[in-house]
């Protein structure tokens, strides 16, 4: 691995270089074992810890199969779907590698005692699996995070709709949350060259899933002058959501927990800021009972920052705790658009004004292959920017999971790998030193 980590750092080495190196027999890469599944039984979903189920050891390193490739990680970042997978719900995911694990003799390495997590990356490719063309030994790459085998034609029109469409480093195993990562070869796309590694491993899944769900025909389809209510939106996907609602001329309406959160979003350029909490919106009576004025409440706040107008699109992403409210506030017509469930899956609200108001609900999970490339692409012109705020070594993986449990960070929190350091991997420094305020701009 260090002769592999010197290759990486150095300027001199050539493509052709990086696949002379040998790979080592393991490397270190984060999981949760089978066997501690049960370890949080009982537990309220607040005190289950990732520090305790997040383990670093080695694991022993795949051969890439075909369309399959091998990659160096440099540096990774905490999605959600980690921090679920961490604390077992809403199952454990060793359900997910056992049926992978049964569809094929490739897949079957999937099925295993531990599970390396992980569902972003950027790195290098080291080795590539018979029948790669696009991609090889020595391109610096980011990874998207959907995997699917495209042998059924439900894919062909939009992959996200393939039978076998999976989460990689979540419902797949060898994640980028490690020193090496196995992904198919469809998944990489070019590394923004502007960017240093941490800051280009962080956009992939939440940015590709924020442009799925507002942008593209498969969500909401924003428009020029739409009013977008955007949750939690200087967090990992809101950040990208209120990003993508002002490079395409909407109007955020974002809502935050905290004063400093509201100054991320005015940061942004978003001029439509709620704090929830300093403006005590409940929205639950108790745990079975929800409170309509409090909906009309929050919907008197959105006119009066929109100029009297109802939100056209709700970005909805925490679930129970604000769906009620969601479908109450969407203008006649308007569209809410749901991609996960953080505060809870079970979701309730009035039909009444849903049905009489001719609104439409709309499932949105993670994007297809175009929707990621198209999400990337962004990224790398300087149109769309990370939004890192932290960046923790491998070793302190669980650390990071942990706060992004407990809601204590903003935008992404990255993780280290090969990088020994921040602040490498930039090659583009024109365009870098063009965008540098907005880049940082979570860190500050």
């Amino acid at each position: 691995m260090d002769e592999i980590v010197e290759a990486l750092l150095s300027e001199d080495t050539r493509p052709e270089d990086f696949g002379a190196l040998a790979l080592p027999e393991a490397y270190r890469g984060n999981v949760v074992r089978r066997d501690e599944t049960d370890m949080f039984a009982g537990m309220a979903s607040a005190e289950k810890d990732p520090r305790k189920s997040l383990h670093l050891q080695e694991v022993p390193t795949p051969e890439p199969g075909p369309g399959e490739a091998l990659v160096a990680v440099m540096a990774s970042a905490i999605n959600y779907n980690t921090v679920w997978s961490s604390i077992f719900e809403p199952l454990p995911t060793f359900g997910f590698l056992e049926r992978y694990g049964r569809l094929s003799e490739l897949t079957r390495r999937h099925d295993l005692p531990y599970h390396v997590l992980g569902s972003d990356l950027a790195g290098v490719v080291l080795r590539t699996g018979p029948g790669v063309n696009r991609w090889k030994a020595g391109d610096r790459v980011v990874a998207h995070c959907l995997s699917v085998e495209l042998e059924s034609a439900e894919g062909h029109g939009d992959t996200m709709l393939d039978p076998e469409q999976r989460i990689w480093g979540f419902e797949t195993n060898f994640g980028g949350l490690a020193e090496l990562a196995l992904v198919k070869s469809n998944q990489l796309m070019p590394k923004p060259e502007h960017l240093t590694w941490e800051e280009a491993a962080s956009p992939g899944l939440v940015n590709s899933t924020a442009y799925r769900q507002l942008v593209s025909r498969n969500g909401a389809g924003m428009k020029q002058g739409d009013n977008v209510l955007i949750w939690g939106a200087s967090g990992g996907l809101g950040s990208y959501a209120t990003q993508l609602a002002l490079a395409g001329g909407a109007n955020p309406v974002c809502v935050v927990s905290s004063p400093e959160k509201a100054e991320i979003c005015r940061a942004m350029g978003a001029e439509a800021v709620i704090d929830r909490s300093a403006e005590g919106y409940r929205f639950w009576k108790d745990e079975d009972t929800q409170d309509p004025r409090e909906w009309k409440r929050f919907g008197s706040r959105i006119r009066e920052l929109t100029g009297g107008e109802d939100v056209d699109i709700v970005f909805e992403h925490p679930g129970r705790e604000t769906f009620g409210a969601s479908v109450y506030v969407a203008r006649k017509g308007g569209t809410v658009v749901t991609c996960a469930s953080t505060s809870g899956f079970r979701h309730e609200y009035d039909n009444r004004y849903l049905w009489m108001s001719l609104k439409r609900i709309i499932g949105s999970h993670f994007a297809n292959y175009r929707e990621a490339w198209e999400a990337n692409r962004l990224v790398a012109k300087g149109r769309i920017h990370p939004t890192l705020s932290k960046v923790y070594p491998l070793e302190q993986t669980g650390q990071a999971a942990y706060d992004v449990h407990r809601n204590l960070h903003h935008g992404k929190v990255g993780v280290l790998a090969l990088a020994p350091r921040e602040g490498l991997g930039v090659r583009d420094h024109e365009l870098r030193a063009r965008h540098l305020g907005a880049i940082d701009r979570f860190r500050r």
